[in-house]
């Protein structure tokens, strides 16, 4: 029989690693300071080309940090070969900036929000082809909603099907002790954002930073924050290929003058009745337990309920009592027990525990 060919590895496009440490100087703590991610691009690629890299690897640094590891934590694709093309990112100990090549989720995975994912379609055409769109780009959306509805889940699918970087930062993050911190903090995202670009900027709980000035007491002195922000919104420097997505809980509170800078607003609602059921369905396909439940009475029983309440405070909640109580079964009332806890209102239904 002829031999199989072995398909050969591609080219990595994205490489992301973690600085470990010097594994020959067990006393010395310090991480290398990578001020200029572009030089070190540079340097990083002249000494590991043609190296094969997965997720694990170690590679050691012999230029700028000798002996110096750093670990793979991700790369897209999974595994190939390090080439002239290849961006190559390290972590920065702080992880005030989050950089991801997301894998596993798809917009598919977005139960509801049906209108969302309609307008989001925009987002990631221009992220697959961001030339098409020159002036036109979707550079700023905010997407706004109550919490857990799936507005980070959601950029991350469209940063997953598009196969672009994903670079995220809770805002709070951006304020700084000292007096440039978080206009350096915001100058240094933008950076790596065009570094990598096309990506998505993904800032969570934007409102912490973007507060209408009448909230003055609420939101601090976060103005050198807001200023360094502003000007990346408005593309002072080119920002070719990043869309910026700003995801809020409270749109309503937003200063006007930054609300301003987004061209598109996304609302993201809580699930119907029938959005309930689906994931509450799809949530206990894989599940440790048997359930033999009413899962249509669940989903009526918890109107107001956000998808992240049903999974992290229902579903998961009923899952730890009954292994706590040493059942292998879950029932009806298990999950209307949970969900009493969470349900805000004084006197639940009688039948509720029947």
């Amino acid at each position: 029989m002829p031999r199989k060919a072995v398909e050969k590895p591609g080219e990595v496009k994205y490489l992301i690693l973690k600085p470990l440490g010097y594994p020959l100087k067990a006393s010395y703590h310090e991480y290398p300071v990578v001020d200029n991610p572009k030089v070190f691009d540079r340097y990083a690629k002249d000494q590991w080309k043609g190296e094969f890299v997965s997720k694990g690897k170690l590679l050691f640094d012999i230029r700028m940090f000798p002996d110096f590891a750093f670990e793979v934590i991700s790369a897209e694709p999974d595994y190939g070969i390090i080439t002239d093309s290849t961006i190559i990112l390290v972590e920065t100990p702080s992880r005030t900036i989050e950089t991801e090549i997301v894998k596993d989720v798809s917009l598919s995975d977005v139960v509801g929000q049906e209108e969302a994912k309609r307008k989001v379609k925009v987002i990631l055409e221009f992220l697959k082809n961001p030339e098409k769109f020159g002036k036109w780009a979707p550079r700023n959306v905010l997407f706004y909603g109550p919490p857990g509805t799936g507005k980070t889940m959601t950029a991350k699918a469209l940063a997953n099907e598009a196969k672009v970087p994903f670079l995220s930062v809770k805002s709070t993050k951006l304020i700084g002790e000292h007096v440039g911190d978080g206009a350096r903090r915001i100058h240094e995202l933008y950076e790596r954002a065009r570094q990598v670009a096309p990506c998505i900027v993904f800032l969570d709980e934007f409102d912490s930073i973007a507060l209408d000035r009448s909230y003055q007491e609420l939101r601090g002195d976060v103005s050198e924050v807001v200023n360094a922000l502003l000007t990346e919104l408005d593309g002072i420097q080119r920002n070719d290929g990043i869309c910026t997505i700003a995801a809020t809980n409270r749109a309503e509170m937003l200063d006007a003058s930054i609300r301003s800078r987004f061209e598109e607003e996304i609302e993201f609602s809580l699930p119907s009745y029938e959005e309930r059921l689906e994931i509450l369905r799809k949530n206990l396909q894989e599940f440790p337990l048997e359930v033999k439940a009413k899962l249509d009475e669940v989903a009526r029983q918890t109107e107001g309920f956000s998808g992240r309440d049903l999974v992290e405070k229902v579903i998961k909640s009923a899952l730890h009592r009954a292994i706590a109580e040493g059942r292998d079964r879950i029932e009806t009332e298990d999950f209307m027990k949970a969900a009493v806890k969470t349900m805000p209102v004084k006197n639940p239904p009688k039948h509720m525990f029947a």
